[in-house]
């Protein structure tokens, strides 16, 4: 899995949010409507998407219970960690031997938890991130994609329903679902780009595709849907014909 650095328009993934539909799952475009699945999630960012779940839910105190003695120590270790602290673990620990590998391992799960997978606006490890590390043996063929997409429809459920501001999960991979589907809707399988679907966008190509999808969005001040191409470039036309056939045209759609 490859992620391009840049930064991602905030008001391109607050629509994103917007526009999916919980209960459905589904991503509401001008397109057309996308099902989101853990299959889904994992053809786009390239992680496993069968397998085993990692637990849904579990509070700091339940998985402590839960814990050997020896695991309780690691929780120790890494309870309340932010994301830098965790950052520089990984620059200054070694890998020399087994016990090292396997720290650096955790560590790296919780990284990329926090940092790219399972995002939040409280820069702490939580109990979501941590409940994956205590179970290394075979942690790639977990479900991944089942993981990453539980705690982004909690996120966009609390946004949608509880009004919370700011929206946690991975809404990167549902950018990245967005823009690839929408640009091989009807295409060939033979046509399609292989997965995973996020090494098909270098950074220029999401930069140009992040600025297209702004331009549309301004267009389109109380839209239901993410708008396509097409009816941006038909809107663009409408505002450049003169006044009187503008005033026709309203006429028309008023009927």
């Amino acid at each position: 899995m490859h992620v391009p650095p840049l930064r991602v328009d905030h008001q391109l993934l607050r629509e994103l949010a917007n526009n999916f539909k919980l209960g459905e799952n589904k991503l509401k475009t001008g397109y057309g409507s996308f099902q989101i699945t853990p299959k889904t999630i994992g053809d786009a960012l390239g992680i496993n998407a069968t397998g085993n779940l990692f637990p849904e839910k579990v509070e700091y105190k339940q998985l402590y219970k839960q814990l050997s003695d020896d695991d309780k120590i690691i929780y120790r270790r890494f309870q309340g960690k932010t994301l830098k602290s965790l950052t520089d673990e990984m620059m200054e620990i070694g890998v020399g031997s087994e016990e090292e590998r396997l720290m650096f391992k955790r560590i790296f799960i919780l990284y990329i938890q926090m940092a790219f997978l399972l995002p939040t606006t409280i820069n702490k490890i939580s109990p979501v991130h941590l409940a994956p590390i205590f179970k290394m043996d075979g942690i790639s063929e977990r479900n991944w994609g089942a993981h990453v997409l539980t705690f982004l429809i909690k996120g966009i459920t609390d946004y949608q329903d509880k009004k919370k501001k700011a929206i946690d999960g991975c809404l990167f991979a549902l950018m990245i679902i967005y823009f690839h589907l929408s640009e091989n809707k009807g295409k060939k399988r033979a046509e399609r780009p292989p997965k995973p679907w996020i090494a098909n966008w270098t950074k220029e190509k999401l930069v140009e595709r992040m600025t297209a999808e702004k331009e549309e969005i301004l267009y389109v001040l109380n839209n239901h849907c993410l708008p396509s191409r097409m009816d941006s470039r038909k809107r663009k036309q409408r505002q450049e014909e003169p006044d009187s056939d503008s005033e026709s045209e309203t006429e028309q759609s008023d009927e």
